[in-house]
């Protein structure tokens, strides 16, 4: 392009195409300016180029009124002001101009405003261009004229000042308040007493009080439902939006994300309205994004949509709670006590106009985000029919320093949460624990006093107070267990089921009395599993050999050289035999443990009864892949779990106990057959002075024999051809719980201190043969002694064959003590099972449950809840097995390598 020529007066078209002569001087950038109120002419009327530009001054004189508009381009009409103060275009001394506005000197101005923002995150006040250039000229004109955009601006700046009130402060809120006061002659709108006519409406007041009559004085005039119409499931919010400079925008519903700042699905932002989901949602969002999307600030009033009788529309009011508010330098919004809230109406998501200092044009040195905004619903209490207070906004605005928008980011969230009174929840919670707090002291006493007789001691000692705290864990654990099973399942079913909402559940901050709760079970619990598992592993048990020598045999005697006749010796593989069969039994359960944890998993995971855990009003186990998860209800998890795990063992149990044990298999009614047909008797004590006893003496006199012998007398047993089983003559009781004499006791001791002796320093036993001979002579004493005394040969130790009273078994104690002779109790439950996991069923699936549910609760995963159950399962039947093991060979003289 060739290049263009001008003379020293000429300049460039306001267009850039062409040259002309510029009578008054020329711009910086090389255009012809004018004088003010002078307006540029460059073309004549009908588009054609002068040779010399034009400067046209406007005229302001009466009957025009007219000046240079911004651009310096056209003559327009003069600000309104400035003709009734001066009457003309000149707001000249000692007329006041300010905002573009003009103001008599004899008019009543509002004080002088400060044009200051305070950022009290920062530590920061600074003089915003915003507030200097429209502060004044907004409250002069709303104070004035009742300008109805100024009133609305001067609002927009007292709330980018956060609300904050302070006597002493001329700033956006104390120009507000010093209209506010002085306006009462305008009147309010639609008969609320805190908005006045023309100006927007700010506060609630600030009366002691008040924010607890606004919340809590009216009901909501609706009722709403889970399952009914859209009207009723669905929170009908509608905000109306204002620009920066007072402009009204329109009206605006808030589905579809408008409050929400970070970005998702449009079916996901809506969902923050259903009514009963509990809503959730954070992101991290880059301060360049946010000058970008929020370059300008909208302001908004929050409205709630109802219904009137007349099937007519009407607005409920919004308050809002802002955190960041100061009244008199005190944040008042900030603690707990409702009275002492500052409720007000308008608020904004973003300001990005009130930190710019110097130039609007140029980015603001702070920006304002709305960081964390909640709304909370709150159920009226004692409602059977959906009934709520006004709902309430509460947010939070965070302060951010801008110096690198591309690397700075912000953290915001936005929630929507439902609450009730819990109080009296709480207070029935309290008195259950209290009562059945009370009785489990009562029943760990019984406990104790029953343990004390079992020990033969009668003297109170600190083992009595240990053993009763333990007792007394092990029933505060259950008492928790069922306080927090049932009021899980008692939210999963009223919550879940409601159609009228008459409750809503707990928030994660009134959880945290359940969390306890669960927390003080599972201790309490496994310190009882732990004492079980100690006391299990330390019984005492002998198995009587009831085989007879079938004739004698010749000897060689070592030394000697001759050779004597001896009895044939008795085989031990039977008792080797029984041994191994116990071992097996030791942890045998009344469920499948893998098959337990596998179907809850199954339930919860694959059917989708995880769902039901879900904070929303769904009571569907399926979620679509597009729809809003709701947060997890940690009491709702512990409910849906532990009613699944315990269904499925209360089946497995029914399923174990009715058709397995009776059709394919039953573990411990075969053991005790298997005593009988083995000729072996096992002598069980739990405690000093108590056991069991299974009679296995073969009603055919002897058990070694060969197959067909021993199939001859099971065929003679089948066809009633010989006695009965049982201890007693022509009965069938077989097994018994003993409770045993003091001397018998002694006796007893005596012979098995010989047994267990092999266990001394090695320093004082004698050689290794001689020990295994003191061993075996000590077994064959306490074979013979113990076969001699269920056959009542020691008259001084003798025993008697009762039933137990019903008391006695419900109670789980003996009245009667053994002084003079040993007690056999009937026993047709197979009750030694006691000693084994199989008799402790209840405490074993309490602790699975209460283990599985912390695990899930610190991980919210049921998948690690389940993996690591079943894990803590297997480890501890492994040492179950492997001590018991050791305990059974020490115990019995049964070779560790026999029990496989």
């Amino acid at each position: 392009m060739p290049k263009m020529l001008f003379s020293s007066e000429s300049g460039v078209t306001q267009d850039g195409w062409n040259c002309i002569t510029c009578p008054k001087g020329l711009t910086s950038e090389g255009k012809c300016k004018c004088l003010n109120n002078e307006i540029l002419v460059e073309r004549s009327i009908d588009g054609i180029l002068l040779n010399e530009a034009l400067c046209m001054h406007c005229n302001g004189s009466e009957q025009s009124f007219s000046a240079s508009d911004a651009s310096g381009n056209r003559c327009v009409r003069c600000e309104q002001t400035f003709i009734n103060v001066s009457k003309s275009c000149d707001c000249s001394s000692p007329n006041i101009l300010t905002g573009g506005l003009c103001f008599s000197a004899s008019d009543s101005l509002p004080p002088k405003g400060v044009a200051t923002v305070r950022f009290g995150q920062l530590g920061i006040t600074l003089t915003s261009a915003w507030f200097l250039k429209n502060l004044q000229s907004s409250a002069s004109a709303c104070w004035l004229y009742s300008n109805l955009t100024a009133c609305q601006a001067l609002g927009n700046m007292c709330v980018m000042n956060m609300n904050s009130l302070s006597s002493s402060s001329t700033d956006a809120c104390g120009l507000f308040q010093y209209i506010y006061v002085n306006t009462a002659r305008l009147g309010i709108v639609h008969s609320i007493a805190f908005w006045r006519h023309n100006l927007p409406w700010l506060y609630y007041g600030d009366q002691p009080g008040l924010a607890s009559q606004v919340l809590e004085a009216n009901h909501f005039p609706t009722i709403f439902s889970f399952k009914g119409t859209d009207k009723d499931v669905k929170l009908q919010f509608i905000a109306a939006s204002f620009d920066a400079a007072g402009n009204f925008l329109k009206w605006q519903n808030l589905e579809g994300g408008i409050l929400q700042l970070c970005p998702d699905t449009q079916t996901k932002l809506s969902a923050a309205y259903a009514f009963g989901t509990t809503y959730q949602q954070s992101c991290k969002i880059s301060v360049s994004k946010i000058l970008l999307d929020f370059a300008n600030p909208i302001f908004y009033d929050l409205f709630l949509e109802y219904n009137g009788d007349n099937g007519q529309q009407y607005l409920w009011a919004v308050p809002v709670l802002n955190l960041n508010l100061q009244y008199s330098e005190m944040f008042v919004n900030q603690g707990s006590n409702m009275n002492n809230w500052l409720l007000t109406r308008r608020f904004f998501l973003v300001d990005t106009l009130s930190g710019k200092e110097n130039d609007l044009g140029k980015l603001p040195r702070v920006i304002r985000i709305a960081s964390k905004i909640t709304i909370s619903i709150r159920l009226v209490s004692h409602t059977q029919r959906g009934t709520i207070y006004p709902p309430l906004l509460t947010i939070a605005y965070t302060d951010v320093l801008v110096q690198n928008p591309e690397t700075q980011s912000v953290m915001v969230s936005f929630s929507v949460s439902y609450e009730m009174n819990q109080s009296e929840a709480q207070i029935q919670t309290d008195i259950t624990l209290g009562v059945l707090g009370g009785l489990a002291v009562l029943w760990s006493l019984l406990k104790t006093a029953g343990w004390k007789r079992r020990t033969g001691s009668s003297i109170i000692d600190l083992q009595t107070v240990l053993k009763f705290l333990l007792f007394y864990a092990g029933d505060l654990a259950n008492v928790f267990f069922v306080i927090t099973v049932g009021t899980g399942i008692y939210w999963l079913v009223f919550f879940k089921a409601q159609q009228f909402v008459s409750v809503l559940l707990p928030l994660p901050s009134q959880e945290e009395d359940f969390v306890t709760y669960i927390a003080c079970a599972f201790s309490l619990k496994a310190l009882q599993f732990l004492q079980l598992l100690v006391s299990q592993l330390a019984i005492d048990i002998f198995f009587i050999d009831w085989e007879r020598p079938k004739g004698k045999v010749l000897k060689a005697v070592e030394g000697e050289g001759v050779i004597k006749s001896a009895a044939a010796p008795v085989s031990i593989w039977r008792t080797y035999f029984i041994a191994n069969e116990w071992n097996e039994i030791q942890t045998v359960r009344k469920i499948n443990p893998l098959f337990q944890v596998l179907a809850v998993l199954f339930f919860l995971e694959v059917v989708g009864f995880s769902n039901l855990a879900l904070m929303d009003s769904s009571s569907s186990l399926t979620r679509g892949s597009e729809s809003y998860i709701a947060p997890w209800s940690r009491i709702l998890r512990f409910g849906v779990s532990a009613a699944l795990w315990l269904a499925i063992a209360f089946l497995q149990i029914i399923f174990f106990s009715v058709f397995y044990e009776r059709f394919v298999e039953d573990k411990i009614s075969q053991f005790v057959d298997l005593c009988c047909m083995s000729n072996i008797s096992v002598f069980l004590l739990s405690h000093s002075c108590f056991g069991y006893y299974i009679h296995g003496r073969s009603v055919h006199g002897h058990a070694d024999t060969n197959m067909e012998e021993m199939n001859i007398n099971l065929k003679r047993e089948a066809e009633n051809l010989c006695s009965q089983r049982g201890l007693l003559p022509n009965t069938d009781g077989q097994t018994f719980q003993i409770s045993i004499s003091r001397k018998m006791r002694l006796h007893y001791d005596r012979i098995h201190e010989t047994l267990t002796r092999k266990r001394g320093p090695a320093r004082l036993l004698d050689s290794s043969a001689n020990t295994f001979e003191q061993s075996t002579r000590a077994y064959n004493t306490m074979n013979k002694f113990l076969s001699s005394f269920i056959d009542h040969v020691h008259k001084e130790m003798d025993y008697i064959v009762k039933d137990k009273l019903l008391l006695e078994r419900i109670l789980g104690m003996e009245f009667m003590e053994p002084i003079e002779k040993s007690i056999f109790y009937n026993d047709e439950g197979h009750s030694f099972s006691d000693v084994l996991y199989y008799g402790n069923e209840t405490t074993l699936l309490i602790f699975d449950v209460l283990f599985f549910s912390i695990v899930d609760l610190a991980s919210q995963s049921f998948v690690l809840a389940a993996i690591l159950t079943y894990l803590q399962q297997e480890i501890f039947r492994f040492i179950r097995n492997t001590l018991g093991q050791k305990n059974l060979a020490s115990k019995t003289l049964v070779d560790e390598r026999f029990l496989i």
